[in-house]
């Protein structure tokens, strides 16, 4: 019986660290677990304790929390990389971490006081989220109350704090902003409403706040974050904290499809020597010259897939650690990197499921949980490519309409 050698995997960036090396190392080897689990996930509708707590345990969850309160303040190229490994394991683990991890960076922006109400009170706090602005504020001394529903917070049943989004309104009642503010769990409850094809486990569930206080330090103006003006008091010396709003929140969505893309690739490529053709003459699919290219083609994808994933970014991390903010025209691009490779990772999979046989949608199969997995993540409003391309094309031809404030 032949092995299948591992694939030989992208080259690392010149400016790799080895802190990176070792948070992305921890995150492989927990890959064993998360699989173990990956049945119960599903059928649980929530990632297992044991799960989460050997995700803490290996500091996942503070990829990127400030290094002021114990973290890794680890990078937008880590961040893809830990999720990705995460996701080889399972899909909605994978998920999970990245809203975690991207909801800490999101509470690295916030000023200083805030960031202490947080990660100041508890190292190892964890922070879901949900932008869009499903409730109603009423300005009273010192914040606002705040009444919501925030649908698909994923992360939320392995949450201590949520930054959500709301209409910012004056003594008056007139809306005057857009914003995101930081609200303790314990303030709020979660209705269970996430039933879905694919990432079932990722807990995507209902926040509801009913007339919540917020005060004015735990405000971020959703406006000027996209312009790249922030009100931590930090970020001169964290260049993390200086990277592109819109851009860097719609990447780190990639990582889990990276991941799942390589999972998927690694099944069939595993099995391919010893699983036949039906109906035809090939008593292993790897005698097939058409199922070689279909491989071939399958793997050129998911590769093009983390090509574009990486560039997207390494244009968010060295404009960062120039202290610039990116322009609209690479700001779009990256819109448009995130889809593509998205785009791509969801075609391979496609593509070697045809490759691998009707097999492949058995309940016993991890490939239709992938599979699944996958499309569902891959419907994200903000990664959606029909809008990423076009916001893309007309920034490339200086067109100055605009279909999203998103970029």
């Amino acid at each position: 019986m032949t092995t299948t050698a591992p694939i030989p995997p992208l080259a690392p960036l010149a400016d790799e660290t080895a802190e990176h090396t070792a948070l992305v190392a921890r995150a492989a080897a927990l890959r064993p677990l998360v699989r173990e689990h990956s049945a119960r996930t599903e059928a649980d509708r929530r990632v297992p304790q044991e799960v989460i707590d050997a995700l803490a345990e290996a500091g996942v969850f503070k990829t990127a929390v400030p290094k002021r309160y114990g973290g890794h303040e680890a990078g937008v190229r880590t961040m893809l990389d830990v999720s990705s490994q995460v996701a080889e394991g399972d899909g909605s683990t994978a998920w999970v971490v990245t809203l975690i991890n991207v909801c800490a960076w999101l509470t690295g922006l916030f000023p200083q006081q805030a960031q202490d109400d947080v990660f100041g009170a508890n190292p190892d706090a964890r922070v879901s989220g949900v932008l869009a602005p499903t409730s109603t504020t009423r300005k009273v001394e010192g914040g606002w109350q705040v009444t919501g529903r925030w649908y698909y917070n994923s992360g939320s049943l392995h949450a201590d704090w949520a930054v959500l989004g709301v209409p910012l309104t004056n003594e008056d009642g007139d809306t005057v902003d857009q914003s995101l503010v930081l609200i303790p769990v314990s303030e709020m409850t979660i209705e269970d409403t996430w039933f879905v094809a694919g990432m079932k486990g990722s807990g995507s569930n209902c926040l509801v706040a009913d007339d919540v206080f917020v005060p004015q330090h735990r405000v971020v103006s959703v406006p000027a974050a996209i312009e790249g003006d922030y009100p931590t008091e930090s970020n001169g010396d964290e260049p993390f904290y200086r990277s592109a709003f819109v851009p860097l929140l719609c990447l780190v969505l990639a990582g889990p499809q990276l991941g799942l893309g390589r999972a998927a690739l690694d099944i069939v490529r595993s099995k391919a020597s010893r699983k036949p053709i039906s109906y035809t003459f090939f008593d292993a699919q790897s005698e097939s010259v058409t199922f070689q290219n279909q491989i071939a083609q399958a793997a050129t994808m998911i590769d093009t897939a983390h090509l574009h994933a990486y560039r997207a970014a390494k244009d968010i991390e060295q404009a960062a650690a120039r202290g610039e903010y990116p322009d609209t025209l690479i700001r779009s691009r990256v819109r448009a990197d995130t889809a593509c490779a998205i785009e791509h990772v969801t075609k391979a999979i496609d593509l070697l499921l045809y490759a691998h046989g009707a097999g492949s949608f058995a309940d016993v199969n991890p490939l239709q949980r992938i599979w699944r997995d996958s499309a569902v993540a891959a419907r994200h409003a903000v990664t959606l490519p029909a809008v990423s391309y076009e916001v893309y094309g007309k920034a490339l031809l200086n067109l100055d309409e605009k279909i999203t404030p998103l970029v």
